[in-house]
């Protein structure tokens, strides 16, 4: 398999993408704005302790105050100790309201919430993660070897400071003595500072901030088996050569520049990005992913779409599912999706293609450094999966949510639409005395109130005994309207009528006349102009001469040029 990493580096953001066999399947991205906040030290102050809830607020300086659960503020010097006490300690006991504490972001803050932090601090380097507070020795997982393992924690425990912990990263398989004095040296080095700043410094206070996203890509995920790391900007890569020469030097020989216009649209990244923005995926084999996220939980659904398969059925939703599995793995990598996961794939009968599936996706998961845990199929046929949630999702980072739908992803009906206007407008009928009334609203929806040649806006005079002009303009939502009474007429029309007869304007023919197909239709800010004889030019923007303004359109005739 071939790793590669692409970065690229923009005046407002950069963004690493990771790819396998020229596919990305991870994507990193770090704005000036919005820096990232897991890793960072703070000293802060208790705000209030909830017994109700074991936890406490801590206000560290940002604009939401950061959630301390009694798990993350025992003071306990060893994980067994601590794995003791956890269910018999009352937050009450640990911390009181004014309390200073040093703590550290462990869980961005997404949404509503607050970030998420620890007493625990981590210290991050190239082989091992320095834990000052607690006294511990921890192996990577994903080095398997045995042997391999008690040779590190041997290593591990000769160069460990006392009543301090380690952590070995999996980058250590197979690196001396040295390598590890080296990192422990810097790490303590680096503690030492944090605590005479967290002394000097104010409450609340910034007393260390992680690295920036390039450096910490070089310390967490360039390693020996990435083939080439391909940077975009002369000066990055210059920086990131001279970071090499401490961190490791023998992987300055895999750091290429490549200093063309888009780099992300020629290795074919921004097309994946826009990809892993919808809800849709599709598979080669013509077969489809539908992921639906949502506030609890995450939903994938697995389709046949186009595939029909060569032999029979059951063939057929073997092969879907098999290559689901595989996409299904990328997409929670490159989304970035955390929490619960539930995916539905399509039924199989024979129990060895359901553990065959199953088993494909936990080879695939096991590629993901991001902790996830895959639970076994339910009753119902479907898959549980948890996938730790530490930073925003791809969605969240890049989209917003829609300020007219608010996040349901619909709007109403113009039927439905239709209806609550008409009884809106019969309810500001009935309070005002005002004999006209102006309704501004959607075209879409004016043009259903105002009826075939305007039948509906001769109805609705008819029962609201009020005159009525029904104007469309594009700048109102589909969902809004408005509605305004007016005592005279031609107050209204004045502010009413986008254009005036003998006026000249340049408009374009958007489509021929329903009952008269010989005239052209146009619209000015949503107010149409039937155009004498353009029914033939449709498409074409020509200038016209206003004939006649009524109360829903106007009469034009292209005029000679």
């Amino acid at each position: 398999m071939i790793k590669e990493i692409v970065v690229n580096v923009g005046e407002e953001e950069t963004r690493v993408a990771f790819l396998e066999n020229k596919i990305p399947v991870e994507l990193y991205i770090e704005r000036e704005i919005s820096q990232r906040l897991v890793g960072n030290i703070f000293k802060g102050q208790v705000e209030n302790v909830l017994p109700g809830m074991q936890a406490a607020f801590v206000d560290i300086g940002l604009e939401k105050n950061a959630f301390l659960y009694v798990e993350d503020a025992l003071p306990a010097r060893s994980l067994d100790a601590q794995e003791d006490t956890v269910l018999g300690a009352n937050i009450c006991n640990i911390l009181k309201q004014g309390q200073e504490i040093l703590v550290q972001i462990v869980k961005e803050p997404i949404g509503t919430k607050g970030p998420r932090v620890t007493t625990h601090i981590t210290l991050p380097g190239r082989y091992l993660v320095l834990m000052p507070t607690v006294d511990y020795i921890g192996i990577s997982r994903r080095i398997e070897s045995e042997n391999e393992r008690e040779r590190l924690k041997e290593l591990a425990s000769r160069v460990k400071p006392e009543g301090m912990g380690v952590i070995v990263r999996t980058v250590a398989e197979g690196v001396e003595e040295e390598g590890f004095r080296q990192d422990v040296a810097l790490l303590t080095k680096l503690w030492r500072k944090i605590l005479n700043r967290a002394v000097r410094g104010p409450v609340p206070n910034l007393v260390h901030r992680d690295l920036e996203l390039v450096q910490r890509i070089l310390r967490d995920v360039f390693t020996e088996d990435v083939d080439r790391l391909i940077l975009d900007s002369r000066y990055v890569c210059e920086k990131v050569l001279d970071l090499l020469d401490v961190i490791d030097p023998r992987l300055k020989s895999k750091v290429f520049l490549d200093e063309r216009e888009d780099i992300f649209k020629d290795y074919g990244i921004e097309q994946e990005i826009e990809k892993a923005l919808k809800r849709k995926v599709w598979l080669k084999c013509g077969g489809y992913l539908v992921v639906d996220q949502a506030e609890a939980l995450t939903a994938v659904d697995v389709n046949t779409g186009k595939y029909v398969g060569t032999t029979n059925l059951e063939d057929t939703v073997f092969k879907t599912n098999l290559e689901a599995a595989r996409e299904l793995a990328r997409q929670l990598r490159l989304r970035n999706i955390g929490g619960i996961v539930i995916v539905d794939f399509i039924d199989m009968v024979q129990e060895s293609h359901r553990q065959e599936v199953l088993q494909l996706l936990e080879e695939e998961i096991r590629k993901d450094k991001t902790k996830t845990n895959i639970l076994g199929i339910t009753q119902l046929g479907l898959v549980e999966m948890t996938r730790k949630k530490v930073r925003p999702s791809l969605a969240e980072v890049i989209q917003k949510t829609c300020p007219y739908c608010d996040g349901r992803g619909k709007v109403l009906s113009e039927e439905t639409l239709g209806i609550n206007f008409r009884n809106q407008i019969f309810n500001i009928a009935r309070q005002t005395s005002a004999r006209t009334i102006l309704v501004e609203a959607n075209p879409v929806v004016a043009a259903r109130l105002i009826g075939s040649g305007g039948a509906n806006l001769r109805e609705l005079e008819s029962k609201t005994g009020k005159n009525l002009y029904i104007r469309g303009s594009t700048g109102q939502h589909i969902e809004s309207i408005t509605i305004r009474p007016f005592q005279d007429s031609e107050d209204i029309q004045s502010c009413t009528f986008p254009v005036k007869p003998g006026e000249v304007l340049q408009v374009r023919v958007e489509e021929p006349h329903v009952t008269n197909i010989r005239d052209g239709i146009a619209r000015v800010n949503g107010f149409i102009l039937d155009i004498e004889g353009a029914g033939a030019l449709v498409g074409e923007t020509i200038p016209v001469e206003v004939n006649k303004v009524f109360r829903t359109y106007a009469k034009a005739r292209p005029v000679k040029v």
